[in-house]
């Protein structure tokens, strides 16, 4: 069939076919009109007059033809400035190892609460797209969370266009944290107190104060105040990921701010940790609690292996440094320290959150309020 014209063509049988864009479908594919006269000056004239009797709805598809994958990015751009950058890097991995890949070119109006939870399932065991693994029931919720922060702002620039989607995020089954019992934890102890270290004395106070792993990594002596007897937590270190590197490593380790506003405070030293503090003090205040030196520091990767390879030489199975923390709640628990109080040493942005996830009961502590019942006639 010849052509002449834009998509104008002569058929077969002799008359003369034009094609005009009518819309678009929610997959993203043009869809075409036809129009035909026995002249190409009529198919022409018919064309034309279907595009202008089209042009309001042409309009309206052709921004409806922006796909998801384009407001993934906007909604990116928008946050980059309003959050931490290590908050920014998780949610740039999740647009793009996940959420883009599999719903990235579809339009907005498509997704419902049937593609949004099979998108969660796949996720969930595992797909072949990118050669993705089952990702664990907290990943898939952190990720969902992310999509449904990106569906509200499409919803909104498209002019409230999509419908009620139902987020069905997956359970968690509850993870037991490892808490150290009173006599591994006493084991530990005296393990670190044996030729003491700088390293060894940074795993030790935050036993002692539950300081998080980056929180002790990126504090320095001059956050220690020995005449007020408390540390000072303003920092924290990471190891991010550089995005688009532009050569070298791609990663770097960074000291920012806290984890949280709540996360910057003020933590009173007991007296043994006070007279640790005295007894380890380099007196160069912009040292490293963890190496005693102000140009070196030990990262949270680096701390790990450490811990990992002492709790190894004391016989302690299954020890990572963010049990330490949960081990110092559990203790303030068991000798009755008050909750609120506890929950701002932590850090925390609530009680709600200290009461949930770091609040364990051992067994001692257990038969000690479990023996108290025969006085009410148990």
């Amino acid at each position: 069939m010849a052509k002449k014209g834009t998509n104008i063509y002569k058929r077969k049988d002799g008359r003369w076919e034009a094609r005009y864009i009518k819309g678009y479908n929610l997959s993203g594919k043009t869809k075409y009109g036809y129009v035909y006269g026995k002249t190409y000056k009529e198919a022409r004239e018919k064309q034309l007059q279907a595009q202008i009797a089209n042009s309001s709805s042409q309009m309206e598809c052709t921004q409806d033809k922006k796909c998801f994958a384009e407001y993934c990015q906007e909604w990116l751009l928008l946050n980059r400035s309003r959050v931490k950058r290590s908050t920014y890097v998780k949610y740039h991995n999740i647009v793009n190892n996940h959420i883009i890949p599999r719903l990235g070119q579809r339009m907005p109006q498509s997704l419902d609460t049937v593609i949004l939870e099979t998108f969660s399932n796949t996720l969930l065991k595992g797909g072949s797209l990118c050669g993705n693994k089952p990702l664990s029931a907290k990943t898939v919720r952190d990720i969902l969370t992310v999509l449904h922060s990106i569906l509200r702002y499409t919803n909104k620039q498209s002019g409230n266009s999509m419908g009620n989607v139902e987020f069905i995020y997956p359970k968690e089954k509850k993870k037991e944290m490892r808490v150290l019992s009173r006599e591994e934890q006493s084991q530990l102890v005296q393990y670190l107190l044996l030729d003491m270290d700088a390293c060894k004395f940074g795993i030790l106070l935050a036993l002692m104060t539950g300081l998080r792993i980056g929180e002790i990594c990126a504090l320095r002596w001059e956050n220690i105040s020995l005449m007020d007897q408390s540390i000072y937590v303003g920092n924290t270190m990471q190891r991010l990921q550089v995005l688009n590197p532009l050569g070298g490593s791609k990663t770097q380790v960074i000291v920012d701010d806290p984890k949280s506003d709540t996360s910057r405070r003020v933590i009173p030293l007991t007296k043994q940790a006070m007279e640790l503090c005295e007894k380890m003090n380099p007196k160069c205040p912009a040292a490293f609690v963890l190496t005693g030196q102000s140009h070196h520091f030990m990262e949270p990767r680096t701390l790990q292996y450490r811990l990992a390879k002492y709790a190894a030489e004391c016989g302690l199975d299954d020890l990572n440094f963010h049990a330490l923390r949960h081990t110092f709640a559990t203790r303030c628990v068991e000798v009755n320290f008050e909750i609120k109080t506890l929950s701002e040493i932590l850090g925390h942005s609530s009680v709600q959150v200290t009461l949930d996830r770091y609040v364990h009961s051992s067994m001692e502590l257990k038969r000690e309020n479990m023996s108290k019942l025969p006085a009410i006639g148990f």
